[in-house]
């Protein structure tokens, strides 16, 4: 019996060195396993990463064309559908982009390529995505507001001795005082609007400032005496961070949108002539104009707020003159009779005495949401499909 203890523990002397070659073997598998995964991986890993940065500047080159069709820097249309190809660089990507305009559908068709050059290294692979987008236009149309001489979203008061010549519209529960005024050339219409929000007239005249320095709030534009009409003092465009006063005394031309993100407010000694040159004035707070400004030429006050108004005007048949509330109310009062249309959300009242005639906006070039189709910077444009191809 002890010997054969002896050769039984004699004969397992072998035992260490059968398991390391048997570890040494199943390891050996796997690890040339995993180093195959992981080289795929990392082959993968570039790959992928390549395909995100075409597809990246395929995408910027998309971005690139609608901003030249929004900015009037595409000739595509009607009379030539297709844009000569152009090449911009994006992280190293050379893009070329295409635009074709869609003679049926009025769609511009916008290929944007981005192309990965091996750059004569045979060990790495050309590679490209394009992607195709088609890309409408749409726009706010509000030009509607524009076919009346009064439109109100909520209430007509118009006090004894004026008179309107034109359509007066107001909801059909909307009141109007006295309840049986009659416009001269024209009717009472009781109907509902698709009415703008305040984002709305935001999102329509910041484009027009959005670059320019801001002035901070509270700032107060001092109008030199000694300006005339015919060399008059320019204000605008511009922009404003918070309130705005325009103050002083002589002439003044509106150069371009005013834009103020609060209240607008004239100070005037002793008096100021205003020529709206078809510009807009535009406040997200209140705008208050005094009886001692004279209000002349075509164009657009426009408050988010109230507008208090109680100016003389010089407009004449030649002239549009738009006053609106966009979520306030209008309190009309001009010392001389009025051309154009008044609009308000809330209330609108005629003081005493005004004469308000309602006359046609064509051709008077406000600066005024509407189907305009010349005026690409105001459209909206929107990728209807977008499709991504890869070789």
């Amino acid at each position: 019996m002890k010997n054969i203890l002896k050769r039984v523990i004699r004969d397992e002397k072998g035992q260490a060195m059968f398991l390391t070659v048997i570890l040494l073997l199943v390891g050996g598998l796997i690890v040339s396993s995993l180093l195959a995964y992981m080289g795929n991986g990392l082959l993968n890993g570039r790959v992928y990463e390549r395909r995100t940065a075409e597809l990246y500047a395929a995408d910027a080159g998309v971005e690139d064309a609608v901003w030249k069709i929004q900015h009037g820097e595409v000739a595509a249309c009607a009379a030539q559908p297709i844009e000569p190809p152009y090449n911009i660089s994006v992280n190293g990507k050379n893009v070329t982009v295409y635009i074709e305009y869609d003679l049926n559908t009025g769609m511009y068709i916008i290929t944007s390529t981005a192309i990965t050059d091996d750059g004569g290294n045979t060990a790495a692979i050309d590679s490209s995505t394009a992607v195709e987008a088609y890309v409408t236009a749409a726009y706010i149309d509000f030009s509607s507001l524009l076919d009346n001489a009064i439109t109100s979203n909520d209430d007509v008061r118009i006090q004894p001795g004026s008179t309107v010549s034109g359509n007066i519209s107001l909801p059909p529960d909307g009141d109007l005082w006295p309840s049986d005024f009659d416009p001269a050339n024209g009717e009472v219409n009781r109907e509902e609007l698709i009415w703008p929000t305040a984002q709305d007239m935001i999102d329509f005249y910041w484009p027009d400032v959005e670059n320019l320095d801001p002035y901070p709030d509270g700032y107060v534009i001092n109008v030199p005496s000694g300006t005339s009409e015919d060399d008059p003092y320019v204000i605008g465009p511009l922009s404003a961070a918070g309130s705005l006063t325009i103050k002083g005394t002589g002439w003044v031309k509106i150069g371009g949108t005013i834009y103020v993100k609060n209240d607008l407010n004239f100070n005037v000694n002793p008096t100021m002539n205003v020529n709206l040159n078809q510009q807009t004035i535009f406040a997200e707070g209140d705008i208050y104009i005094p009886p001692k400004v004279t209000i002349s030429g075509s164009g657009c006050i426009i408050a988010a707020g109230d507008v208090d108004f109680n100016p003389n005007i010089s407009t004449t048949g030649e002239d549009f003159l738009l006053v609106m509330s966009v979520e306030g109310t209008i309190d009309l009062k001009p010392l001389s009779s009025f051309y154009g249309a008044i609009v308000g959300n809330v209330d609108v009242t005629l003081q005493p005495n005004i004469s308000l005639t309602w006359l046609s906006p064509e051709g008077k070039g406000l600066n005024f949401p509407t189907d305009d189709p010349i005026n690409k910077s105001k459209w909206i444009w929107k990728i209807d499909t977008w499709e991504v191809s890869q070789q």
